[in-house]
């Protein structure tokens, strides 16, 4: 039988307090659905795997082989981490994995010990992915983080302690009165620590989030644009004088760390979400389910799981060569005008003709050989470049 490599995303809507920023999913006040939850996922991973033994048995679609699952968030380590063993072993028991699959999960510091960790290394979790955003304990309270840095201390040498060889800390830039001095200090402190890969996140004031009350309401003062920009390329600069390769606008990693189910996501490759708000991408739809938690816990204890499914989009070829070139160039080597041949048939420099002379003569992307990728001032205005391919 064919087999078709995709990725599984499942997602974990609940967390401790939720964060000032955030516009996730996530809940910090339904804990008490955790067991209904996990069980819900758990029917809904076992619908999607027999689903697709009965149609590969009649030759309608390949075999799914798994070749990354991303636990995230919300904070997947708020739960008891042997609702992970159990989530991990029902995957296990119903889809074919690669031998090298990567397994990911996302921890806070302040919610996972020793132990916790030491058992998601067990059941093969073999990414961690922790949450530290700064290390001032000042600008962690100020943007709702309930952990110290010396916390986060523990749980990156917890880990090591335990085995995790492949370890991401998250970075974030922009913060209300964060200053340049705060930003170097949290990437020498970073850096000395030796992770395998940094995410490099800039402070985005989202809609209906407590950050955005505190600015609207002036109780929080965000560093000028100037100044953000003076940020991200200190910690880039730093970074790759360390030997961390800039492979995505916000992403670093040692080689051979660079993080393979986020890389397939950007390159367009196909992927599996499970639980409330989990989005999919299979057989040129984009699909999501209900981001009603309640909701999407009865219908499949009703068994109408399919009442969860909202329809995005269907991509027919011109959206598709679109989203292409807008997810290429979020990666630093930009798009590969052979791959976008192979796949598409068309050759993107003369597709996107004026598109490409309007960002070429604006200095926001540049053309070498193989490669359209955003130049210096591209990625400091990416979101230009990216809205060009909407």
């Amino acid at each position: 039988m064919e087999e078709k490599e995709i990725g599984l995303y499942i997602h974990i809507p609940f967390c401790k307090q939720k964060c000032y920023y955030c516009d996730f999913v996530s809940f910090s006040n339904k804990k008490r659905m955790v067991k209904r939850y996990v069980m819900c996922i758990e029917n809904e991973i076992k619908k999607v795997a027999h689903e697709n033994k009965i149609l590969a048995e009649h030759g309608l679609e390949p075999v799914y082989v798994l070749k990354t699952i991303y636990i995230g968030g919300g904070t997947p380590s708020v739960i008891n981490e042997m609702y992970i063993g159990e989530l991990l072993n029902t995957v296990k028991n119903s889809f074919m994995q690669k031998n090298e699959i990567e397994v990911t999960i996302e921890v806070n510091p302040g919610t996972v010990t020793k132990e916790n960790l030491k058992k998601y290394f067990e059941y093969g979790v073999n990414r961690l992915s922790i949450g530290l955003q700064a290390t001032q304990n000042r600008l962690l309270k100020e943007i709702g983080r309930i952990h110290t840095y010396e916390e986060f201390e523990l749980t990156y040498k917890n880990a090591r302690d335990v085995g995790f060889k492949n370890i991401n800390v998250d970075l974030m830039i922009g913060l209300p009165n964060q200053s340049i001095e705060d930003v170097k200090e949290s990437t020498r402190k970073i850096l000395k620590l030796k992770p395998e890969h940094i995410s490099v996140y800039s402070l985005i004031v989202e809609e209906n989030t407590k950050m955005e009350e505190l600015v609207l309401k002036k109780k929080v003062v965000l560093p000028e644009d100037k100044i953000e920009r003076e940020m991200y390329w200190y910690v880039k600069n730093e970074l790759e004088k360390k030997k961390y390769c800039h492979y995505e606008i916000s992403n670093f990693a040692k080689r051979g760390f660079e993080s393979k189910h986020n890389t397939d996501c950007w390159n367009q490759n196909e992927y599996i979400g499970v639980g409330t708000a989990a989005c999919s991408f299979l057989n040129n739809a984009r699909y999501g389910n209900t981001e009603n938690l309640e909701e999407y816990i009865q219908n499949i204890e009703n068994n109408t799981p399919s009442k969860n499914i909202i329809l995005q989009e269907i991509l027919d070829e011109e959206s598709k060569m679109n989203e292409y070139m807008m997810l290429s160039l979020r990666k630093i080597d930009g798009v590969s005008i052979s791959e976008f041949k192979r796949r598409f048939n068309q050759n993107p420099i003369m597709k996107y003709s004026k598109t490409l002379k309007k960002l070429i003569d604006e200095n926001l992307i540049q053309i070498d050989k193989d490669r359209i990728m955003l130049s210096k001032k591209g990625i400091d205005l990416a979101n230009l470049v990216w809205e060009e391919f909407i």
